[in-house]
C-alpha cells in the first residue's frame, strides 16, 4: 500500500507510535503487514532525529511513515517532510485558513509554497535540484496531508477545510471531538454521529480521504461511509495487551 493507492480510494491500515523510540518499530510494523505507522509528536517525546531515522528505514522496507506534528507551524510541517516522512497530520485544524497554511507548508508549487531542500532524507539523498519541477510534482503526489478534525469549530467549518486544495485527508480524532461536543468519551452519541457524518460527507463531496483513529469496533462502524484511512490503537495499547496475555501463565 502506498500513498498513491490511498489517494485512489484503496484502504490502508496502520497504528500510532507514541512511546517506542527505537526506529526499528517500523520494521516490526511492516513485518506484521501494516501499511503505515504514525509517530505522535503531539503527545510523544520524539525528536526529529528519531523521525528521520524511522522514515529512512520505512522507505527501505516499503512501509509508509507518517507523523502527527505538535501544532501547525512551518517548522513542524516542512521539517517533518524533509526528514523523509510521507505523511503529516496536523492536530485540531479549525478552519479553512489553517488548512490553507498547512497545505502551503506541505506542498510544493504550484499547490503550495514548501521550500525546496535539494537533497536529504526526503530525496533519499539524491540531488533533487537537478530536475526540480519533476521532483516537486512527484513529491506533491507522494505526500499525504492529513487535517485532524477533533473540534466543534472544525465541524462548523468542515466544508471550507475539505475544499482546500492541497489537503488530502480528513481524520477524526474521536476523544477530543467528543470533549469539544460536550459528550466526553461517548463515541456513539447522536452528536458524534451527526458530526462524523458531516465529515464523511464533506470528504466524499470534495474527493478527500476519510480517516479515523479508533479501536476496531468504532472503526468498523464508519467503514461503510467511505472510511479508508484506518488507524487503530497505538504501541502502548498493543504492548499492554500482549503483556496482559502472558499473565495466563500463572494458571
Amino acid at each position: 500500500m502506498t500513498v498513491k493507492d490511498l489517494k485512489q480510494g484503496k484502504a490502508a491500515v496502520g497504528t500510532m507510535v507514541r512511546m517506542v523510540r527505537n526506529p526499528a518499530i517500523v520494521l516490526v510494523a511492516a513485518n506484521a503487514g501494516l501499511d503505515f505507522v504514525m509517530f505522535d509528536m503531539e503527545h510523544g517525546a520524539f525528536s526529529f532525529e528519531t523521525i528521520a531515522d524511522a522514515s529512512s528505514l520505512a522507505r527501505a522496507k516499503g512501509i509508509e511513515c507518517f507523523v502527527r506534528v505538535p501544532e501547525l507551524s512551518k517548522g513542524n510541517v516542512s521539517r517533518a517532510l524533509d526528514c523523509g516522512v510521507t505523511g503529516v497530520m496536523v492536530p485540531m485544524v479549525k478552519n479553512g485558513e489553517e488548512a490553507r497554511r498547512f497545505a502551503d507548508w506541505a506542498k510544493f508549487a504550484p499547490t503550495g509554497q514548501r521550500g525546496l531542500g535539494g537533497s536529504g532524507a526526503h530525496t533519499e539523498y539524491l540531488d533533487a535540484a537537478k530536475n526540480p519541477e519533476a521532483f516537486m510534482k512527484q513529491e506533491n503526489e507522494k505526500v499525504l496531508t492529513i487535517a485532524q478534525i477533533e473540534l466543534a469549530e472544525a465541524i462548523d467549518n468542515i466544508e471550507d477545510i475539505a475544499a482546500t486544495d492541497g489537503i488530502d485527508a480528513l481524520l477524526i480524532g474521536p476523544a477530543d471531538l467528543s470533549n469539544s461536543l460536550g459528550v466526553s468519551g461517548q463515541f456513539n452519541h447522536p452528536k458524534m454521529d451527526e458530526a462524523i457524518a458531516k465529515v464523511a460527507a464533506a470528504a466524499k463531496k470534495h474527493h478527500k480521504i476519510f480517516g479515523f483513529h479508533a479501536a476496531e469496533e468504532l472503526t468498523r462502524k464508519w467503514m461503510p461511509y467511505g472510511l479508508t484511512l484506518r488507524m487503530s490503537l497505538m504501541d502502548i495499547n498493543l504492548l499492554a495487551k500482549g503483556m496482559a496475555a502472558i499473565t495466563s501463565l500463572r494458571d
